[in-house]
């Protein structure tokens, strides 16, 4: 009997994020929101459209050739992959999602449409971004679509709007953070043969945050100051989690309560630094942090990241 793995492919949303953005109408988030007379700038909307298209197909392209371009095509075909890696990609996805709809939405709004619509349209195309992930995998014989992993993907976009459009801002911020966890020399064909692959495909070393912006929630000062709760998993060398001869130890999900930094409150004159803090919020900064497991049970951290 063959059973069959995802390696790598649960790992691309992260490095999807950080290409599209980067190289994609980097003055959207940097140059302040639309003007007051309501009228879209077609010259900004063009510029927003023609980058973001031009960067994601090159983006499509490198991750065809890098991925896939090993294993050979297969006809049509689904995956399921639900259960495994403890569902941390499936919330690498929602995380992706998210961020891919936010900053969307920031590009359609400096082009003069209006937060709300630009909120709509920023999802869809966060989601639409997503898609053709789970297409390249549906034709590649080491992979396959995962249904999971397009509603995790429309539940990161749901993330953002369902915030736009009730509070009219955002209020809760998911957030990634790494360590290196030491656990990728057991299996760095899976988990990353250096520190430039582990950031990407180590779970292990991985955290998930949802930052809690207290200030716009319940109106607690200093404005900058959060609270964050984090995911995690240990001794995941294997998409079960399962001991093995050469890795004996039983794999456990983790839960962190933590403080965070909002770097958005933090206001400058430079458009350099403001892509700068918009970019680094996407991230949960080290800080002292209590750990919840079933096995060491409460744990803490006095610098986590």
């Amino acid at each position: 009997m063959t059973i069959k793995i995802k390696y790598c492919k649960t790992r691309l949303p992260v490095f999807v994020i950080l290409i599209v953005l980067l190289l994609s109408g980097r003055n959207c988030w940097s140059q302040g929101p639309r003007d007051s007379t309501n009228t879209v700038n077609r010259t900004r909307l063009n510029t927003f459209l023609i980058s973001t298209g031009a960067a994601y197909t090159a983006t499509l392209v490198a991750l065809n050739e890098v991925w896939y371009s090993d294993y050979p095509k297969s006809d049509f075909h689904f995956f399921d992959d639900s259960k495994e890696w403890k569902q941390m990609d499936k919330i690498g996805h929602m995380y992706s999602g998210y961020q891919l709809s936010r900053t969307a939405s920031k590009g359609f709004e400096w082009s003069g449409i209006s937060s709300k619509k630009s909120a709509i349209w920023g999802s869809v195309m966060g989601f639409a971004l997503m898609v053709p992930i789970e297409l390249l995998d549906a034709y590649s014989s080491q992979y396959g679509a995962s249904g999971s992993d397009i509603l995790a993907d429309a539940i990161g976009s749901g993330i953002f709007l369902s915030q736009a459009l009730i509070w009219n801002e955002i209020r809760i911020h998911p957030k990634y953070s790494y360590s290196p966890s030491g656990l990728a020399s057991y299996r760095p064909d899976v988990l990353g043969k250096d520190g430039k692959e582990q950031w990407l495909k180590d779970y292990n070393g991985q955290t998930y945050w949802l930052s809690f912006d207290l200030h716009k929630l319940v109106n607690i000062k200093p404005k900058w100051l959060n609270i964050g709760l984090g995911y995690s998993v240990n001794n995941m060398i294997n998409a079960n989690g399962t001991p093995t001869i050469i890795f004996p130890y039983e794999s456990y999900r983790q839960y962190y309560l933590s403080i965070d930094i909002d770097l958005t409150y933090i206001k400058t004159n430079s458009k350099f630094v403001n892509t700068i803090f918009y970019f680094v919020n996407m991230i949960h900064l080290p800080a002292p942090a209590i750990e919840f497991n079933r096995l060491d049970k409460v744990v803490f951290h006095p610098f986590y990241f």
